[in-house]
């Protein structure tokens, strides 16, 4: 990246407190959200604070647990591992192979062959088959059991960086037994692997992870996206966000069972997201108002408001730079489960070419206006 675009765009994020990068859930499209990484690392931009669900944790781990510099490494090493089967020596095409040398005609077809492989075999140092399955144990109720994981994020993971409170991170989940959300925050306790496995056990494929007596599932069940983790409450510092989005709400209307299946899921786990975004954005727009109010107040009458109020009424401001995986050719109803090393390839590629195209905007990173509080970029919309 030339020196002055990465000048340009860290002059604008030096009038930022806070810096927050979070990552929605989608299984093996997860690798989009490395690339974004790799080209924030580039530009020297460092997030103070992550938040993940499902798959996003586990990337979120990965960056939280190691240091500035080396967090797209690991992320590497993370997703070169998972992307291989367990089982079944790797095929041809796999063996350092990338989709564009693989026809384009056939992409498809080797995409849901790659899906079939992870229903059937794994992932190594992920997940494998439970055999034989049944029994009476929430902690084995599951297809799949994902010790492997464990093992992963204990190698690749320092958990003691983790949570030295350099980079705060936050992973959702959901209560098993009450079925509420629930948020592991390194500011408000010691987070181990089986938080971030708990934020992934995505049913009924994973197993609930047991903590402190309860078990918990995948985040995704109730909200697939964390954004209101780091903007939820009163505003308390100017904050930039890269939302990084790997379900597209947009779409076209399906026409085969399959593609109704894909389209489903696009819904499913992407629509909250622009719900979290307005709602933000017309909080934003009410705290500006109460402002305006509270200066139409003298001075002597106005220290009398309770604290609460003038606390709602801060002028701190919210950008968010918003990426959203695009679908290829190959992808389909089993494009969150195909992990195959060519596929992951493929999706870090776009990561990593939507946030250069997005770093191409400098202006788009500057402090909102108090007028406007609230703002948001996205390359495929704006660009």
């Amino acid at each position: 990246m030339p020196s002055c675009r990465a000048d340009a765009v860290l002059a604008q994020v030096r009038h930022y407190d806070r810096i927050a990068l979070v990552l929605q859930g989608g299984g093996a499209l997860g690798a989009y959200q490395c690339g974004v990484v790799e080209a924030l690392e580039d530009c020297g931009v460092h997030p103070h604070w992550v938040a993940g669900i499902s798959i996003g944790s586990i990337n979120a781990a990965l960056i939280a647990g190691n240091p500035p510099g080396q967090r797209a490494a690991a992320l590497r090493t993370f997703w070169e591992t998972v992307t291989q089967q367990p089982l079944l020596p790797t095929l041809p095409w796999e063996h350092g192979a990338a989709l564009a040398w693989i026809p384009e005609p056939l992409q498809p077809q080797f995409a849901v062959m790659q899906g079939l492989r992870a229903i059937l075999e794994g992932q190594r140092g992920f997940f494998l088959p439970r055999w034989p399955l049944g029994g009476n144990n929430p902690a084995k109720a599951s297809f799949y059991d994902t010790a492997p994981l464990r093992d992963t994020l204990e190698k690749l993971v320092d958990f003691d960086r983790l949570n030295s409170g350099e980079t705060r991170i936050s992973v959702g989940a959901v209560n098993v037994r009450n079925g509420n959300q629930v948020v592991f925050d390194s500011a408000e306790m010691r987070l181990g692997p089986e938080h971030i496995m708990a934020s992934g056990a995505l049913p009924p494929g994973f197993p609930a992870v047991e903590i402190d007596g309860e078990f918990y599932w995948d985040g995704g069940l109730v909200s697939n996206t964390p954004l209101s983790q780091v903007l939820g409450g009163h505003p308390s510092h100017h904050t930039l966000v890269f939302q990084v989005d790997l379900w597209s709400a947009a779409g076209e209307v399906p026409k085969t069972l399959l593609d109704v299946a894909e389209r489903q899921k696009d819904i499913q786990f992407s629509s909250r997201t622009r719900i979290i975004t307005s709602t933000l954005q017309r909080a934003q727009q009410q705290r500006r108002i109460l402002r305006d109010l509270l200066q139409r107040i003298p001075l002597d009458k106005r220290d009398a408001l309770c604290e609460q109020v003038q606390e709602m009424a801060q002028d701190k401001r919210y950008n968010v730079i918003h990426l959203i995986y695009r679908d290829k050719a190959f992808d389909g109803q089993g494009k969150d489960y195909a992990f195959g090393r060519a596929e992951m390839r493929s999706h870090w590629q776009s990561g990593l070419d939507d946030m250069h195209r997005t770093l191409d905007h400098p202006d788009w990173f500057a402090l909102p206006s108090a007028e406007q509080g609230f703002v948001t970029h996205d390359v495929h919309t704006q660009a």
